[in-house]
């Protein structure tokens, strides 16, 4: 049985000819080599439903504008990345509405700190700091959530995440680096900030 790495393709190249005759073949290889990576970061992003829905989509966009993609600018991976985050935009406005929803729940006290059954300090400590996390979050700029997410979520590294948006790689590194720096003042006593790689 062969095992698929997240991010690698299983035919041994990251940057396949998608213009062939038969599409079918390489799609089929791109969806088991990626879609499951890519459902658990819209997951985060949109939640489980929307993610479903939005990896279809991204497939069926990758499909039909398959003769747009260029190996020689970047990997299939952050070439359907880029699509993905493109389709996400579409849910900007009810991803902000539940990161301002759980900032304003946290401000107001009305997260649950007990749990009936004995939840732990840490699950309290772990809710309050996601909540925090959340409204810095929904005041980053739309790019530098999704630079921070496709990083923080997604597993791309910074090339990675240059080459989903369109953007040279050091406008990323400083991206992260302005927003590492942000995120510590907007959010101190968050101590779980996600980690960004840096390349």
């Amino acid at each position: 049985m062969q095992v698929i790495q997240e991010g690698a393709d299983v035919w041994g190249h990251d940057r396949p000819d998608l213009g062939g005759v038969d599409p079918a073949p390489v799609f089929a290889r791109l969806f088991d080599a990626h879609a499951g990576p890519l459902r658990r970061y819209l997951a985060r992003r949109a939640g489980a439903d929307a993610a479903n829905d939005l990896v279809a989509e991204t497939f069926l966009v990758a499909l039909r504008r398959r003769e747009s993609y260029r190996p020689e600018l970047g990997t299939a991976r952050s070439w359907l990345y880029g699509i993905a985050t493109n389709l996400l935009r579409h849910h900007v406005r009810s991803e902000l509405r539940g990161l301002q929803a759980t900032a304003r729940l946290a401000r107001t006290g009305e997260l649950s700190h007990a749990g009936h059954d004995g939840r732990v300090a840490e699950q309290v400590d772990a809710q309050t700091r996601a909540a925090q996390l959340a409204g810095a979050l929904a005041k980053l700029s739309p790019a530098d959530r999704d630079t921070l997410l496709l990083v923080s979520w997604a597993g791309l590294d910074p090339g990675e995440v240059a080459e989903a948006l369109g953007i040279p790689p050091g406008t990323v590194r400083s991206r992260l680096h302005r927003i590492r720096r942000w995120l510590r003042t907007a959010a101190p006593t968050t101590t779980a900030t996600p980690t960004a790689k840096e390349a």
